[in-house]
């Protein structure tokens, strides 16, 4: 496809610091780069990416990352590997009964260790998903934006996968209205053609141009208002 999604970026106090954790826990190189410290991808597996901001953290994350287990001593060791990092244990109102672990990340950042067993993330591989806060319409763009295939849709969820399988992105619940979200979190896309062209056809799918950055990026909201942006090869 025309466009690639190069990293989810998320904005913390201390990039260096949010990077090296996840470093550790992904087994990746930290790459510098002139937006922050990026985790690369692969095909299969979504790149990260920590950028700076001097704000504190607002509240809770409109996306957050699920990390797979294969058995439950496999889900415990990855959350005694994320403790002795610097994560944190975390109550988000989670029930008792309910299988997955929350933490948050050296800077915050909420994350979940999904228990072993879990159908839905079965073959995503450890970075299992991307979850955010948004409509089902908001899905059905990227699934035509990136041109994965919608591999969930029920219920008003959705979900999108690479052609290649590994980590889903999934969207479900309420989109926080423009006068409450803040864009601390976001997808940032590489147009390997023209693009100029590509913004024009994210316009066309439901996308509203934003703003112009410096880099010759560009900035553009999705249908349910979340900032994104689109860059040069």
């Amino acid at each position: 496809m025309p466009l690639r999604l190069l990293a989810v970026t998320f904005d913390v106090r201390d990039p260096a610091r949010v990077a090296e954790f996840w470093a550790g826990m992904l087994g990746r190189a930290v790459v510098d780069d002139a937006r922050g410290r990026l985790l690369p991808g692969s095909e299969t597996q979504v790149g990260l990416r920590f950028s700076h901001t001097a704000a504190e953290k607002p509240g809770p994350n409109r996306v957050h990352l699920h990390l797979t287990s294969t058995t439950p001593a496999d889900q415990q060791d990855t959350v005694t590997a994320a403790v002795e990092r610097g994560a944190a244990h975390l109550d988000v109102g989670q029930l008792p009964e309910e299988g997955h672990i929350v933490l948050a990340d050296t800077g915050g950042n909420e994350f979940c260790v999904i228990e072993a067993g879990n159908q839905f993330l079965a073959g995503c591989g450890f970075l299992g998903e991307v979850a955010c806060d948004g409509s089902r319409e908001v899905g059905l763009f990227w699934a035509q934006a990136l041109g994965w295939p919608l591999v969930w849709d029920r219920d008003s969820e959705t979900a999108v996968q690479s052609p290649h399988g590994g980590t889903k992105v999934a969207w479900g619940g309420q989109p926080q209205t423009p006068g409450q979200r803040h864009d601390r979190q976001r997808f940032d896309l590489v147009a390997e053609g023209d693009p100029a062209t590509e913004v024009d056809r994210l316009v066309s799918l439901g996308a509203r141009r934003v703003g112009d950055g410096d880099d010759g990026s560009v900035a553009l909201a999705d249908p349910d208002g979340t900032v994104f942006t689109v860059s040069p090869r």
